[in-house]
């Protein structure tokens, strides 16, 4: 069974840090790319960054401005994501993914990230 635990989240004031972190089991996980997708309150999914299976190749979305950092250690079966220089707008629900073919096919519970003064 594929299980993908987040955490890391918390509540920051504005221009703090987090490091998010995922750890995977039940699967090889180098085998795999794995990206990261949040859900603010009421709003829908949005895909922040993934990651080749080798860590060789990693993907922003556009309006991420240079805050988010993705990487992972296959020895540790673990993915993270830094974000830099926190804004309210980043408050959301942060999910990691395992992904086949551009799709993430699995997902963890979440970890929450709430960003406020």
């Amino acid at each position: 069974e594929v299980q993908l635990v987040e955490s890391g989240g918390g509540f920051v004031q504005p221009g703090g840090s987090l490091r998010l972190s995922c750890v995977g089991s039940g699967f090889t996980f180098d085998d795999y790319a794995m990206s990261w997708v949040r859900q603010a309150p009421e709003k829908g999914l949005e895909w922040v960054s993934a990651i080749s299976w080798d860590g060789g190749d990693t993907y922003y979305a556009p309006n991420m401005g240079g805050r988010f950092t993705i990487s992972r250690d296959n020895a540790k079966n673990t993915l993270y994501l830094q974000i830099d220089e926190l804004k309210s707008e980043d408050t959301a629900v942060y999910y990691c993914t395992k992904d086949e073919d551009y799709t993430s096919t699995d997902w963890g519970q979440g970890t929450q990230v709430t960003v406020s003064s």
